[in-house]
């Protein structure tokens, strides 16, 4: 480990050292793995992992997160939140993702008061002010700390220290929630998101971990790293016949391969030239 990693490291201790008591909203990936791991080493059982259930992300990210946790020996809270009850994320603009974390964040904010913990923390890291994060404004107005942007760690060095910290997903691919394969402008339903998240999981269960089904209406659009697309044409039968059986017409394969934010490609310049800068705390 290199001595510019260590010192993020150290200082990303001090921090939680001088926060005492904090919460983590842990989704069970690499960077609030981190953040908890931690949280754990410096402040012992002053630290509680929150796990947010939502209709818009897979229901075993959530099985699997607690269950990370509570082997980690952190206390868990379970929760959920209910997102396709907001008209303004079933809009599905960019503005959604605003109002999806600004409610995710409410929330955590109300069980931190009822619970006695003075700081929330989240799994914002560098990487997150260069691309276009709503987000990151709901993070600003609702308080949370994103204590690894606070020490200024990048994925890469996460990922560095999660291996260092031995925790078994840190080379884990990065999720996000599922209304991020639905261009925007076209409304999120139950439907549509059971639609993706059944597709994702059969493509998973044939070998491929980096997938993303995007839903184009009646077109599923497959993104696979590049050097597994001749291996998803292999099985283009059997995909085809599966996702046609999920209600889609046509079956299609991005010959880009897969990419995260892809959604966010059909944005104009003037929101992507949008940065948020690193709160000072």
């Amino acid at each position: 480990m290199n001595e510019k990693i260590n010192n993020k490291n150290q200082k990303l201790g001090e921090i939680l050292t001088d926060m005492g008591r904090v919460m983590v909203a842990f989704s069970g990936g690499v960077d609030s793995a981190l953040v908890l791991k931690r949280a754990q080493e410096e402040l012992g059982d002053q630290v509680l992992a929150v796990v947010v259930a939502s209709e818009l992300f897979r229901k075993q990210e959530f099985e699997d997160a607690v269950q990370f946790a509570e082997d980690m020996g952190v206390q868990v809270y379970k929760t959920e939140i209910k997102e396709l009850e907001n008209p303004e994320i079933v809009a599905n603009n960019p503005e959604s993702w605003y109002h999806s974390k600004k409610m995710l964040y409410s929330h955590l904010n109300e069980l931190a008061q009822e619970l006695g913990y003075p700081y929330v923390l989240d799994g914002m890291i560098m990487d997150d002010l260069e691309d276009f994060r709503p987000g990151l404004r709901a993070r600003t107005e609702q308080g949370a700390r994103s204590v690894l942007q606070e020490a200024d760690l990048y994925k890469d060095e996460i990922r560095q220290l999660a291996k260092q910290l031995d925790l078994p997903v840190w080379d884990k691919p990065a999720s996000c929630s599922l209304a991020s394969r639905i261009p925007y402008g076209i409304e999120i339903d139950k439907r549509k998101i059971e639609q993706v998240d059944q597709a994702e999981i059969f493509l998973a269960q044939l070998g491929f971990n980096q997938v993303r089904v995007r839903h184009h209406e009646n077109v599923a659009r497959i993104e696979v790293t590049p050097e597994q697309i001749t291996e998803l044409m292999k099985h283009r039968e059997k995909v085809e016949l599966k996702l046609t059986s999920l209600g889609f017409a046509y079956v299609s394969v991005d010959l880009r391969g897969y990419r995260t934010g892809s959604m966010n490609e059909e944005l104009p310049e003037s929101l992507l030239d949008t940065k948020l800068e690193k709160v000072s705390v």
